[in-house]
Formats: C-alpha cells, sequence, structure tokens
C-alpha cells in the first residue's frame, strides 16, 4: 500500500514535522503536536497504513486547528525496509482479511494507548477522534465499532471493515453517538472502492449514520479535498 507522502496535498510543508521525537511512555510509540495547556483540547489520534509508519499521516494535523492535539501512532509489527504494520494479511485472492491474533493484539494496544492519552491530556472520551489510513482505516473500525465509549468518532480513510468483525457487530445502543467518516477513491487499486460502499452498507445496518465521501478518480492515497472534508466532520462532531 502507499506511502502517504505522496499526499498531493499543500500540507506537507516544513510544518509536518515540528515535533519529531518519537515518544515511548504509552503501549505504542508516537509523535505528539501539544499546546503547552492541552487540558480538555479535542485529541486526535493517527493511524498509518500498511509499511509506513508514524511520520505518513502527521502533516494533516497542518490543515486542522492547531490548538487541538495530535498523535501520530506507529503499528507494533515491522515490515522490511523501515515500515510497520497493524496486521498480517490472509494468504489468497479472497476477499481481504487479517490473522487475528494479529488483529486482537493490535486492538487491544491501540485500546491502552487511546484509554492512556485520554487521561494523559486530560481529555473526555467524547473529545477524542481515530483517524486511519488503509490497515489504519480497518483498525479504527476494529477499536470503534467493539468499543465505541472510547471514542467520539472514527474516520476510515481507504478503509474496509474485515469480515471477522462484521460477523461480529450487532445493533447496540452504545454505537449511537458514533460519529464516523468513510472516503475513498474511486479507482483505488489496494482496497477497492466496494469496500467503502460495503462498509457503508453494514454500518447504515447497524443504524449508523457515517458520513459517506467518494473521490472520483483517485487512487489509493489521501487528496485535498478529503482532508477538508475530514476537518469539516472533526468540527462538526465536537459542536
Amino acid at each position: 500500500m502507499l506511502k502517504l507522502f505522496a499526499l498531493a496535498l499543500t500540507l506537507v510543508a516544513s510544518a509536518a514535522h515540528a515535533d519529531s521525537t518519537l515518544h515511548t511512555d504509552l503501549p505504542l510509540a508516537y509523535l505528539e503536536q501539544t499546546q503547552g495547556d492541552a487540558r480538555n483540547q479535542p485529541l486526535v489520534i493517527f493511524l498509518h497504513g500498511f509499511g509506513s509508519n508514524e511520520e505518513d499521516l502527521f502533516g494533516i494535523k497542518d490543515a486542522l486547528p492547531s490548538t487541538w492535539t495530535y498523535l501520530s501512532v506507529r503499528a507494533p509489527m515491522p515490515v522490511e525496509p523501515q515500515g510497520y504494520r497493524w496486521f498480517t494479511k490472509t494468504p489468497g485472492d479472497g476477499e481481504y482479511d487479517g490473522v487475528p491474533a494479529d488483529l486482537q493484539s493490535s486492538a487491544r494496544l491501540i485500546r491502552e494507548f487511546v484509554t492512556k492519552a485520554t487521561a494523559k491530556y486530560h481529555t473526555q472520551s467524547d473529545r477524542v477522534f481515530l483517524v486511519g489510513f488503509s490497515q489504519g482505516a480497518i483498525m479504527s473500525y476494529e477499536v470503534a465499532l467493539r468499543d465505541p465509549e472510547l471514542v467520539r468518532g472514527m474516520a476510515a480513510l481507504s478503509g474496509s471493515v474485515l469480515p471477522m468483525l462484521k460477523s461480529a457487530l450487532k445493533p447496540d445502543e452504545s454505537m449511537g453517538k458514533l460519529a464516523i467518516f468513510i472516503g475513498h477513491g474511486t479507482l483505488d487499486q489496494a482496497l477497492p472502492y466496494t469496500s467503502a460502499t460495503r462498509a457503508y452498507e453494514v454500518l447504515a445496518g447497524l443504524g449508523l449514520k457515517p458520513e459517506f465521501h467518494g473521490y472520483p478518480g483517485m487512487n489509493h492515497t489521501i487528496s485535498e479535498a478529503e482532508v477538508q472534508d475530514l476537518k469539516a466532520w472533526l468540527e462538526k462532531n465536537l459542536k
């Protein structure tokens, strides 16, 4: 899957690496941008895709409000030469899926990370958002839909709801307040556009109301238009 320094955004300027310190005090390593007093500020947690790292989505913060707290997390499993992954893809040519043990282990680490980060930055769960790309989007679904009380919302950029999660989901009152953003390019060659439309159908079937954005002609990446739509969605769901 593509690395996101090919975002084709004006965002990836010098400010994208304003904090290059890799922090290790939480269950997963991460980059941070926060203000001196981050108390009760919105907390946005970025989860990168396969073969990438914590630097990949961090530039998106430059298009978002500067007073918020942003954490960009490194997945736990290494990929040669210098990347990381959240899970191993199951072999074969069937529907994209992941090894259950990997999914469960990474989901547990993300849940612990979100819980401890929420406490560290003195905010509340209704001001916390997961924003994931590709495998990171898959993990955002995995965590937010199984534990909706952890976050206010989640954004799935070029992701999918995997079969194991889909089979486990049932209508649940606690999901009702979960805000969901789905964005996907119509020419995605890694996870086809139908991954997004099927995810939308699954969530709608649970009584949820995801905000869906399809991007004509976009492949497996993130466009400036998608970042602007994401920004509007985040701001709307903090009101």
